[in-house]
């Protein structure tokens, strides 16, 4: 039978079976041609929108320079080796031993610009990570305190986050310093709470734990040990390996303890300061409750809405089964919440980080204060700016990143393992 081949032409070879491929084929084809052309095409616009942004970025660069330079004023990070001449209050700074083994020392005037804005940018870190744990809980706490069937717990959940959330985070913030933090008893007659904790208008001292071990490789040995189980219990995709992880951690922790190389140091109270544990300066303290109050009411509202979302049929379920309101809330409602509610999260997360820079109210030394003394000192305000907007923007990437990898991980297939 003669039939029409690929190009139009019939051929009398052809049977009826590569008859009625030769349309499909070329239909794959063209399908084919179509979709290069179509990323060809996406893929320009990408390239030809990226060209234009970096050149504007560069135009405007240079405009700059050029108008700095109009006015004597040079453009130039050569500040950032020169020594700082002031004090930072509190706050350490990353230098390194014999030129490539990572250390923490306190910031001292002899210390360079680039060393100040490292100390702030870590004075910065340290209150956003931890504001971001503690706000995590509150806001969890005060969410599920809004469908309680506790008339107090959900009328004051209700009032708490109503209050925070429309009053601005600086009156707060102020609020807490001078009304709060600096109403304590002073360091003299200050109590001592439970757990060797001490309250003061000095600032907030606690129990820390104390390495007492040595270069040995007993030491060396518990210590690597100890991490690698910590990134087993984290990393791991095997619920079982992560459980396995977390009792070698316990135990490691425990042979610490037993041969003495951690030991807890408790702080000491004297008349002026006190010795011992770890502290915080009343301006981090002011500054820490602000921030995790102001954000743990959004995240109320974000685990309250998450859990109104979920079918009303599974709290009915959860009952029939004979679970109570708390094994519901912890075996079945929130491990659903946490999975839909960690985009939402890594925004507030984000926003809180940025918030630390109100502290320049209180004079805690967080970046941007750390960035108008420098200012102040050397007059390379620009610079400093450029600097002060860059380390934010690594700061909300990273906090991005881990919010997104948590996320991928929780909803991947086979994520309960």
């Amino acid at each position: 039978m003669v039939a029409p081949t690929r190009n139009g032409a019939w051929s009398p070879d052809m049977t009826i079976s590569e008859t009625n491929r030769a349309p499909r084929a070329v239909g794959r084809d063209q399908q084919q041609a179509r979709r290069f052309r179509n990323r060809l095409r996406h893929d320009s616009a990408q390239v030809a929108i990226v060209a234009v942004a970096l050149a504007l970025v560069a135009l405007l660069a240079y405009a700059v320079k050029e108008g700095l330079a109009q006015k004597g004023i040079k453009f130039s990070f050569a500040f950032l080796a020169n020594a700082a001449g002031f004090e930072i209050s509190e706050g350490k700074t990353l230098s390194f031993i014999d030129g490539f083994l990572p250390s923490f020392e306190t910031f001292t005037s002899d210390r360079s610009n680039g060393a100040a804005f490292v100390t702030g940018m870590l004075n910065t870190v340290k209150v956003a990570v931890l504001a971001i744990i503690f706000s995590t809980i509150l806001g969890t706490l005060l969410g599920v305190g809004r469908l309680s069937t506790n008339w107090v717990v959900r009328t004051l959940s209700f009032w708490i986050v109503e209050f925070v959330r429309n009053t601005p985070l600086l009156i707060q913030l102020v609020f807490w310093y001078f009304a709060v933090v600096l109403q304590f008893p002073p360091l003299a007659s200050a109590a001592k709470l439970y757990g060797g904790l001490i309250v003061s208008q000095q600032g907030l001292y606690l129990p820390a734990l104390s390495w007492e071990g040595d270069g040995s490789a007993v030491s060396i040995g518990l210590a690597t040990a100890t991490w690698v189980a910590v990134a087993g219990a984290i990393l791991d995709p095997v619920k079982g390996m992560r459980r396995a992880c977390t009792v070698a951690i316990v135990i490691l922790i425990g042979l610490f303890f037993a041969t003495g190389r951690i030991s807890i140091d408790y702080p000491v109270a004297t008349r002026f300061q006190a010795s011992g544990g770890t502290g915080l300066s009343p301006e981090m303290a002011a500054l820490l409750l602000a921030i995790v109050v102001n954000s743990a009411s959004y995240i109320a509202e974000i685990v309250r809405g998450a859990i109104d979302a979920l079918p009303k049929g599974q709290w009915e379920a959860a009952g029939s089964l004979g679970l109570s309101r708390r094994n519901t809330v912890n075996d079945i409602i929130l491990p659903q919440v946490f999975r839909v509610v960690l985009p939402s999260f890594g925004n507030q997360y984000i926003s809180l980080a940025k918030n630390t820079a109100l502290g320049i109210a209180i004079g805690y030394p967080d970046l941007f204060n750390v960035y108008g003394t420098v200012a102040n000192q050397t007059g390379h305000s620009l610079e400093g700016i450029v600097i002060v907007m860059i380390s934010y923007l690594m700061l909300s990437w990273i906090i991005s990143a881990i919010v997104s990898w948590a996320d991928r991980r929780l909803n991947q297939k086979g994520a309960s393992r």
